[in-house]
């Protein structure tokens, strides 16, 4: 086993192969940039070193760097994570150079598969069905040409890619150039080669991926199947093992391919096979991962196996040990990937400050952060992963939402919400659900709530009762009532007026057309415990100045007090012309230049967060009076980035 590992990666599964190294007797070197410097995967670790500052391509991406460390504190193996570095074969050449272990594949073996169109003639060539599609792309004139013989709807998709990233949907040839230019872009930034392919789009199809192992010395195995059908934007958010619709019969058959597959190749390592499996139990061959995914913990859950540690295991140079019998399957996994985004908004990247941060007990959390701490806009949207394992599937599932209704996340926007409503769908909960279940369900899994006035009335209460101004809470009788006072509440985008009050029976008042009594039991610093209509209830909540943050009923409200906000701050902006950053990020691309004129939803600036591009649009008709920013600069939300002006305002 090796003396001292290098974990290349940073956050959650930094932590996790920080925690395997442990058991093991390991020591570990965590790398960092300098937004990271203070991050928890850097104080666990027993030594770090800087290797840079963001964004990503200047310091987790630094291979000289991150060779340069292993040299400084001696460190004998590196492990990648996912992302990053994890699919470089050139990384992991490098190493080998150095007389570092790379803990994964050979590098030929990471070049072989990595290269998805590669892996493609690969899996073709082993007798695997795969997915019609083509080879390198060229041109747009090469890519309509190619489109037109594989038929629409097609998939733009990063040759050296994975997770979502340079992968763009074109349903017709007029959104082929628009899509082509976006994944090139994004693939650049996030794997450093701009290279894509296209692949036939399949309607309404399982994403099904199979876990494998082998030791290079001519054992192999399969741990089974994950359904990884939940995602948005081409990205998972929930997976599962096993899936609800893989039969025996076809589990089978398909981890028979995937070892033969990997047996046939020396494959040394855990790797992932991803299929697509269409209505009719046909599966077609995607990609290979060759590295650990994120959501093997759902793997683990079923198999009560180690994957880090028999990857270490593995690169030391043991055998296996396991043999494809010795694999029992026990009960069913769930993983949610609970991301720091505005579902609402497009799933808009969302970083910020992290007031408050409690995970809740009964399941397996990955995290790496603290209340107080950071997201910064460089990284991925993912801060956490929670997991649930049941010995029924609907234990499993029924557990996770518990558990998602009493995760405490305050301070920067989440999809928490958003993966509960998902779990709890009928057509999710009877196992029905495919990849195009969000986009199916989008406006119920959105919903807005129906009772914004009894929200909106117990926030002012709660506004007014943690008050630092106002006068303190107490429990009790009191000998008068006190007047009401008016409160305005920003909650939900939406701004209410409430009048507060007390009673003389130690009742708050809150009354936005309708009148609702609260009565306060007991506060402490995060929690509180009400009564109102015969109905007790205790929340979590956090107050940050001049918002307050409240966990009510198993959705996050953020509330902002705009009682003693000016009046500009209160109003609601129209369509002024002003073109706004949407989120924290670095602006790759302006569109428009001073004097032109634009059309009323035309694209006129790029922004880049978190590995994602999101292209900001004219709000109105006009000419473009103003540029306020330049390409490569950091921005934040709600900056000042084009500026429109119509005809009229020009007269």
């Amino acid at each position: 086993m090796f003396d001292k590992i290098l974990i290349a990666n940073r956050g959650e599964i930094a932590l996790r192969v920080e925690r395997a190294c442990k058991e093991l007797g390991v020591a570990t070197v965590a790398v960092h940039s300098t937004a990271d410097a203070d991050a928890m995967h850097v104080r666990l670790a027993d030594e770090s070193v800087c290797i840079g500052a963001p964004p990503a391509k200047d310091s987790y991406l630094n291979i000289p760097a991150i060779v340069a460390a292993c040299e400084i504190t001696g460190a004998d193996a590196v492990h990648p994570g996912y992302g990053f570095l994890a699919e470089n074969a050139r990384f992991a050449e490098i190493l080998e150079e150095h007389a570092i272990t790379f803990i994964g594949p050979s590098a030929e073996h990471v070049r072989l598969m990595g290269d998805k169109i590669q892996a493609k003639e690969t899996a073709r060539s082993l007798g695997i069905p795969v997915v019609p599609g083509s080879g390198p792309v060229g041109d747009f004139e090469e890519a309509r040409a190619l489109a037109n013989d594989i038929g629409y709807p097609v998939l733009i998709k990063a040759a050296a890619g994975g997770g979502g990233r340079g992968m763009k949907l074109a349903l017709f040839e007029n959104e082929l150039e628009p899509a082509l230019a976006t994944a090139r872009n994004e693939a650049r930034a996030a794997f450093g080669d701009g290279t894509v392919y296209l692949e036939k789009y399949l309607a309404h199809p399982r994403h099904i991926e199979v876990q494998v192992l082998a030791d290079g010395q001519g054992n192999a195995i399969h741990l089974g199947e994950r359904d990884c059908s939940v995602q948005r934007r081409h990205q998972k958010l929930i997976e599962e093992a096993p899936s609800p619709k893989v039969t025996p019969e076809l589990r089978a058959r398909m981890g028979a391919i995937a070892v033969a597959a990997i047996k046939s190749l020396r494959y040394q390592g855990a790797g992932t096979l991803e299929f697509l499996l269409d209505q009719n139990e046909k599966f077609y061959f995607m990609e290979m991962n060759t590295r650990l995914q994120v959501e093997h913990p759902v793997t683990e859950a079923i198999t009560g196996l180690d994957l880090v540690e028999l990857q270490l295991r593995i690169a030391s140079g043991e055998p296996l040990g396991l043999k494809q019998e010795d694999i029992e399957f026990s009960g069913h996994a769930i993983e949610v990937r609970l991301c720091s985004e505005d579902v609402a908004n497009d799933f808009m990247p969302q970083s910020g400050r992290m007031a408050l941060w409690q995970m809740p007990e009964g399941l397996r959390v990955e995290h790496a952060l603290q209340s107080g701490c950071e997201i910064p806009p460089f990284y991925d949207s993912m801060i956490a992963k929670l997991i649930s394992h049941g010995t029924t599937r609907d234990e499993a599932r029924r557990k996770l939402v518990h558990g998602l209704e009493r995760t405490v996340a305050f301070g920067v926007t989440t999809n928490q919400a958003f993966l509960a409503a998902c779990l709890r769908h009928p057509e999710f909960a009877a196992g029905k659900a495919t990849t195009a279940f969000i986009g199916k369900h989008r406006g119920e899994l959105l919903a807005p709530s129906t009772d914004t006035a009894s929200e909106a009335a117990l926030a002012a209460v709660l506004l007014y009762v943690t008050d630092p101004f106002a006068p303190p809470w107490r429990d009790g009788r009191t000998l008068a009532a006190t007047f009401p006072v008016p409160v305005r509440v920003e909650l939900d985008h939406g701004i209410h007026d409430v009048e507060v009050g007390r009673d003389r029976d130690s009742g708050y008042l809150g009354a936005e057309n309708k009148l609702y009594r609260v009565e306060i039991h007991a506060s402490d610093s995060n929690t509180i415990r009400i009564h109102s209509n015969g109905h007790a209830e205790s929340f979590k909540w956090s107050r940050d100045g001049d918002r307050l943050f409240l966990l009510y009923r198993g959705v996050t409200l953020a509330i902002r007090d705009l009682t003693r906000a000016a009046p500009a701050a209160t109003a609601t902006t129209g369509s002024d012309g002003k073109v706004r950053a949407a989120m924290n990020g670095r602006v790759v691309a302006v569109l428009v230049k001073a004097g032109e004129k634009v059309a009323a939803g035309q694209p006129v600036m790029t922004l880049e967060a978190m590995k994602m591009e999101h292209v900001h649009t004219a709000p109105i008709a006009g000419t473009i009076s103003a540029i306020d920013v330049a390409e490569g600069e950091q921005v934040t939300t709600g900056k000042i980035v084009v500026e429109i002006e119509t005809e009229a305002q020009a007269a």
